[in-house]
């Protein structure tokens, strides 16, 4: 059974498509990234895979069943540029935020979870920002808190959008690491990715993207120059791919 699959779907902003027809299946326990030029859809994607935007026409089914059973079995890190961060609140309470989806918004945190979200900031390097204001943050060090805030959900799923964006090379090296430890566990990963020449360190599954689905499968199998040319038309050089 795929973690996801997908169906039929088109998205379209102002009557013009920004995804046509997309059927896409992703495996349980990979690691995929999502890689096209500007303007491919692929954050679109995953907005329209969680219903955050509209498809015009489309079905997804997350373990055969539709989002909203299974909604707590999924976690989402968006982009840091669509989040307020002048939002006065702790990077503790950020992460803690995580745990509301399995105790409910109007019950209190318990010792356990509290311990989860110390453990999660601990496992992504941020204890010691225990108590500071998110906002107070450089831009790696609030992807690392809302990495943690994403571990403390427990999901089987997680949808990553440009979680490496604006970040120095050693948070990018630690939530590659973190990204696949959770494969590793058997969960599904999916990262909209803009360097190509880390595809092949960091993934084992991709899908080329450009308004549809150009390949999606193993790396080693469809990161191949022609479905790159393809997909961005244009030659483009990348390292270790003929």
């Amino acid at each position: 059974m795929e973690a996801i699959r997908i169906r039929d779907l088109t998205v379209s902003y102002d009557l013009k498509p920004v995804l046509w027809d997309i059927d896409l299946d992703i495996p349980k326990g990979v690691l995929m990234a999502i890689v096209g030029p500007n303007g491919a859809g692929k954050s679109t994607l995953i907005k329209a895979i969680l219903n955050l935007v509209k498809p015009v026409t489309g079905k997804v089914l997350f373990n055969n069943q539709p989002y909203k059973k299974v909604q707590k079995q999924i976690s989402y890190v968006p982009q840091r540029g669509s989040v307020d961060w002048d939002f006065p609140t702790t990077v503790f309470d950020v992460v803690l935020m995580g745990r509301y989806g399995h105790i409910g918004w109007l019950k209190r945190p318990t010792n356990k979870d509290k311990e989860l979200a110390t453990e999660a900031l601990e496992k992504v390097g941020m204890l010691d920002f225990i108590d500071r204001q998110i906002a107070e943050l450089s831009g790696g060090q609030q992807q690392r808190v809302f990495l943690a805030r994403s571990l403390v959900q427990d999901a089987d799923i997680y949808l990553l959008d440009e979680p490496f964006q604006g970040v120095d090379i050693k948070t990018e090296k630690a939530i590659i690491t973190i990204l696949k430890e959770l494969k590793e566990a058997g969960k599904t990963v999916v990262v909209v990715h803009h360097d190509l020449d880390t595809v092949r360190e960091y993934f084992d599954y991709v899908t080329l993207l450009n308004l549809k689905v150009i390949a999606s499968g193993k790396v080693s199998e469809v990161f191949t120059k022609d479905n790159l040319k393809i997909t961005y038309q244009a030659n483009t050089l990348i390292k270790g791919v003929d």
